[in-house]
């Protein structure tokens, strides 16, 4: 079965998607629908890791569970690696994996290599290639030596890793993850956030759901913000930081007082904030403007000087904020 030649060059590709649920009715009367995702046109390019952000009930749940067929849409269109989710659901299917994290998809009682083996035997590879990728994937993972402990003696740093060994059984070209660092510390999160990346060395993309800003900025080639059901805005982190708030940093260390004042009255430089003796933190809205302070700065004699966009983290709050804001 061959994809749809007009979305093959995308792994995820929708528009006008939109799911509502039903609300039961009390004393016969009938509530409003839940809308739980409105209008959503996203394009992800295959091979990239690209982020899915947004507070509890936003819809990035809805969004993953729609790309993964387990619900259908109420609204619009969405193809996956080319395959309508709709009318071509077994070939959606075959090309993605799902993470959700947490317990769902692994059976403690069961050991990781009982795991691994019982998603091959479902996916319908042989019993040769099954034990190959298995043993592959365990020894990728660092769980080969556990491979035969039950999972239910596992730590959530293990359980994670062999979270992303299953949803990796299958060789697809779409992974989806849901919160996968979710509950780990900042050692095991960075190495599993290094796993993510690698996943993408043959062309695969992952499609990432989470609420850590630091985890997006690290993983992520492009980001798309969601609230109240509709897409905010998609770009990468730091074209997205300079689209919304329109600022460019400058990190400056060994600058005078007298200095900082006079950068600060330049046309465009809208803050300087001191950080220390010496060091500074300087808001620029016009780019054209930034040259200029790097300029004056390197003329003065400072060495230590970086420039920074503002962190995804300020980016999201100020989406959130201003969702929040009655117009």
């Amino acid at each position: 079965m061959t994809a749809d030649p007009g979305t093959a060059g995308a792994a995820v590709h929708t528009s006008g998607l939109g799911r509502t649920y039903a609300r039961p009715g009390r004393r016969g009367r009938r509530q409003p629908d839940v809308v739980a995702l409105r209008e959503v046109s996203l394009r992800v390019e295959r091979g990239e890791v690209h982020g899915l952000l947004g507070p509890n009930g936003a819809g990035k749940s809805t969004l993953m569970k729609l790309l993964a067929t387990i619900i259908l849409p109420s609204t619009g269109t969405a193809q996956v690696c080319g395959y309508d989710v709709v009318t071509r659901t077994a070939a959606a299917r075959r090309c993605t994996a799902v993470v959700f994290g947490g317990d769902r998809g692994l059976y403690p009682r069961l050991s990781a290599r009982e795991n691994l083996s019982y998603w091959a035997a479902l996916y319908g590879l042989d019993r040769a290639a099954a034990r190959r990728r298995v043993e592959l994937l365990l020894e990728r993972f660092a769980l080969a030596e556990r491979g035969n402990d039950r999972v239910e003696t596992f730590s959530t740093g293990m359980r994670q890793r062999l979270h992303l060994a299953r949803g990796l059984i299958s060789e697809p070209q779409l992974l989806l993850l849901d919160e996968p660092t979710n509950g780990l510390d900042p050692v095991a999160a960075g190495s599993l956030r290094q796993e993510i990346r690698g996943t993408t060395g043959d062309g695969r993309t992952v499609l990432l759901a989470t609420h850590d800003m630091a985890e997006a900025e690290a993983v992520c080639d492009r980001v798309t913000l969601i609230n109240n059901g509709a897409l905010v805005l998609t770009d990468s982190t730091a074209g997205l930081a300079r689209r919304v708030l329109g600022t460019e940093r400058i990190e400056v260390d060994g600058a005078g007082g007298d200095l900082l004042d006079r950068i600060g009255d330049l046309p465009g430089v809208t803050a300087v904030h001191r950080t220390g003796p010496g060091a500074a933190r300087i808001e620029v809205r016009e780019p054209a403007v930034v040259g200029q302070v790097l300029h004056d700065l390197v003329d003065a004699g400072v060495t230590t000087v970086r420039t920074t966009p503002p962190s995804l983290e300020e980016v999201y709050l100020h989406l959130v904020d201003a969702a929040r804001t009655p117009a």
